[in-house]
């Protein structure tokens, strides 16, 4: 990751956006909504006599470009297993596309709805589902996507977090040894 790409990322434009899904070979329409994204920048774009799009942009120095071309691969996976979700739209056979300083992918929109948890049938289902998912993520070992575990996005956050000086001093111990406790039984 460079500092131009960083730059190129916080200072995304609309006009890049639809530029870049034009560079795709589709032709927006100017229609540009974005949507909620912890992590990234997602757009749906308006496509002209089409189905509007969703444009993910990668934020830079997050995942590796092999990480996300895992993830994508593991996405087509489930996708071709009749698990149902949405997986990038892979274009002249490449899911991820690099474009000016931009990393990003293409997905179809398809709409969804909150789920309806009282709902004991409803619960089981999503259960099987996630069985379903796991035994597709089983067929082979992930190599590049980092792992979940307690010392990477536990300790090491909470460390990063004390040593910023970013909380108050009257919450100091406090947030340390909840912390801890809660790491403790994870």
């Amino acid at each position: 990751m460079s500092d131009s790409d960083n730059l190129a990322y916080q200072g995304l434009r609309p006009d890049q956006i639809l530029a870049c899904v034009e560079r795709l070979g589709f032709h927006a329409d100017g229609r540009l909504l974005a949507l909620n994204s912890y992590e990234n920048r997602v757009y749906q774009v308006g496509i002209e006599d089409q189905p509007p799009l969703i444009a993910k942009f990668y934020r830079p120095g997050r995942w590796s470009d092999a990480a996300i071309l895992e993830e994508h691969a593991f996405a087509l996976e489930m996708a071709a297993a009749d698990i149902p979700l949405v997986g990038p739209l892979e274009i002249v056979g490449q899911t991820l596309h690099h474009i000016d300083a931009f990393r990003l992918a293409v997905y179809p929109r398809r709409g969804g709805r909150w789920p309806e948890l009282d709902d004991e049938g409803l619960l089981q289902q999503i259960g099987r589902l996630v069985g379903r998912m796991h035994n597709v993520g089983e067929t082979r070992p992930f190599r590049h996507r980092p792992a979940l575990d307690s010392d990477s996005f536990g300790y090491a956050s909470m460390e990063s977090i004390l040593d910023a000086e970013v909380l108050p001093d009257e919450l100091f111990d406090a947030y340390q040894t909840l912390a801890e406790d809660l790491l403790e039984r994870v």
